[in-house]
């Protein structure tokens, strides 16, 4: 079963890939998604979370408040590290788990994780191919100024706040030019798979 691991900063159009790539047939887990459940209420996780920050990070209904969360993290290195802390040996977990799974249903799989913070994780060992979506950092504050809404400040800061483009495509076997249009993305996909599957 190849396991690939599928990384991009912030709005570098990963998620297109992953999509392409489901499509194909590939079983795709989204670690985003993963971080998601493990912090719904009545997870270790959120518990973990409100024991180290506090329940201002918690809604009234016992939800995380990720805006109140997000404000105390992002632009403290101390206070991002102690989250991770939390959240990263939870993911990786029950995404081995998963993992195991999809090779337990189709022993012939490919799976595919959509981990965009693989290169803050140094998580390197474990995986067959490593794909990067790329595309210049300029170009990814544009999108998320047009399609997130986000001010240039809050783009750069959110870009700033993950590994340099650098650092990201030191891990890559394979590299996906996402700077252009959709449909050379979708084809660069395309072949991604064949390679995958030849």
């Amino acid at each position: 079963m190849p396991l690939i691991a599928l990384t991009g900063g912030i709005a570098s159009g990963k998620s297109t890939i992953a999509r392409r790539l489901a499509e194909h047939g590939a079983v795709v887990i989204d670690a985003d998604a993963l971080v998601r459940e493990l912090q719904q209420a009545g997870q270790p996780v959120l518990a973990a979370i409100a024991a180290e920050f506090g329940d201002g990070v918690l809604t009234a209904s016992g939800e995380l408040d990720r805006a109140a969360l997000g404000a105390l993290v992002f632009g403290d290195p101390d206070r991002l590290a102690r989250l991770n802390g939390i959240v990263h040996p939870a993911v990786k977990a029950e995404s081995q788990r998963r993992f195991r799974e999809a090779l337990d249903a189709d022993p012939d799989a490919l799976v595919v994780y959509d981990v965009p913070l693989l290169a803050e994780a140094r998580g390197t060992g474990e995986w067959d191919r490593v794909v990067v979506a790329h595309a210049p950092a300029e170009v990814r504050i544009a999108r998320l100024a047009e399609h997130r809404g986000m001010s240039e400040t809050e783009a750069r800061a959110r870009v700033a706040n993950q590994a340099s483009d650098e650092d990201r495509l030191k891990l890559a076997d394979v590299v996906i030019d996402t700077s252009g249009t959709l449909e050379e993305t979708l084809v660069q996909a395309d072949a991604l798979w064949e390679s995958l599957r030849g």
